[in-house]
């Protein structure tokens, strides 16, 4: 693994000086619930969006305009998924072409939610266009299209964010994420993220089932777990010391994975995930996501969608430490996430996420996802 990591840095290095600018029937994910992005602030910057085929771009640009963002255009070449998003946001005009976003100087921000295959290359455009970019995840699919990127943004110098969801705009994650550094159990010692999701494969685009397209299920799902190991154990380096991947149970979809697990080393603590699509339907959500983190004194458990002792709504999270058990009630906690992207795009600076952590959770899911054992079907 770290041969292939000294590569992607000699790659930028060398290329860096000399790189030149260079349809779904429904949308499947529009149901997705949206994430409480803070009072609303008075806008700070211009954005547009490009690309709406995946139900995030909904929670993003919630994200955006509760820090601060005026939302100015959007496109997509898909009509419906322009109607439906044209009618939650009626204040963004529809741009006929691409064009008419990047070369409209006003604009400071674009944010997107494009088929996975297609982000680096409109990461790109956008960045040597002078806008900063914020994109779902994954943020590309190869080691290739990370070279791009990132060659692309060492150059522009431009802010290129990926909206890990599951920590930023998850609440509990975000209180997580505070009493780990308030030393409430003491130092990191290992993450456990377990990932489930329901399929419903009538609802899903035909892209969705295209490994090509998407980019495997760790590539994909599992970005979001390198984001919280790193974020959580402070690693600023990393090995993957194992993974597997498979299609175990869904044959019907010849490109598709459905299982996935990686274990990982850093070096301020490791990591193991299970991402997957087996959440069963007597689980009152599509999804029924959990972490564990483990302390010297004491460890964190979140249940980001469900309580399954019986509270209601999601961000649940308990914390267990050398003197009690306790419950934390986490529906008024910050999210912070959408407000310092916007302080960052304007004051030129890395308080939202850095680039480094960016690239890497980014560059450790492309190579577990690479390197991954393939599974045999159940």
């Amino acid at each position: 693994m770290n041969h292939r990591r000294s590569f992607i840095k000699s790659a930028i290095g060398v290329s860096a000086g000399i790189l030149t600018s260079s349809q779904l029937s429904g949308n499947a994910f529009s149901s997705l619930s949206l994430p409480r992005a803070g009072k609303r602030q008075t806008p700070r910057i211009r954005f547009s969006v490009i690309g709406l085929n995946h139900g995030h771009i909904y929670s993003q640009v919630n994200c955006v305009l509760g820090g601060g963002g005026e939302l100015v255009s959007f496109h997509a070449k898909e009509d419906n998924l322009a109607a439906e998003f044209g009618k939650r946001f009626p204040q963004a005009k529809r741009v006929s072409t691409e064009a008419e976003i990047l070369e409209d100087s006003s604009i400071q921000l674009v944010v997107s939610a494009s088929i996975p295959h297609e982000r680096a290359a409109l990461a790109i455009r956008v960045m040597e266009h002078g806008k900063d970019f914020m994109i779902d995840k994954p943020a590309v699919i190869s080691l290739q299209q990370l070279i791009t990127v990132r060659i692309a943004q060492k150059k522009s110098k431009r802010i290129y964010s990926v909206c890990y969801s599951e920590r930023l705009l998850n609440q509990a994650m975000v209180k997580a994420g505070e009493l780990v550094q308030a030393g409430a159990i003491g130092k990191v010692i290992q993450t456990i993220g377990i990932g489930p999701h329901r399929l419903n494969p009538a609802t899903r685009p035909d892209w969705f089932f295209d490994k090509s397209r998407f980019g495997g299920i760790i590539c994909d799902i599992g970005s979001h777990q390198f984001d919280q190991f790193l974020f959580y154990t402070g690693s600023t380096s990393a090995k993957i010391l194992a993974s597997q991947a498979g299609n175990v149970h869904h044959q019907k979809y010849k490109g598709f994975e459905d299982f996935g697990d990686v274990l990982v080393q850093g070096n301020r603590g490791s990591g193991y995930f299970r991402v997957d699509w087996f959440t069963p339907n007597g689980v009152q959500t599509g999804n029924d996501r959990r972490n564990t983190i483990l302390g010297t004194d004491g460890y964190i458990e979140v249940r980001q969608n469900i309580d399954i002792a019986g509270r209601g709504g999601g961000s649940h999270l308990f914390l267990v430490d050398q003197k009690e058990a306790k419950y934390f009630d986490c529906k008024d906690v910050d999210l912070t996430y959408g407000r310092q992207l916007v302080d960052d795009i304007v004051n030129r600076t890395e308080t939202a996420m850095t680039q480094e952590h960016c690239f890497l959770a980014t560059e450790l899911s492309v190579l577990a996802q690479k390197d991954a054992t393939r599974m045999v079907k159940i």
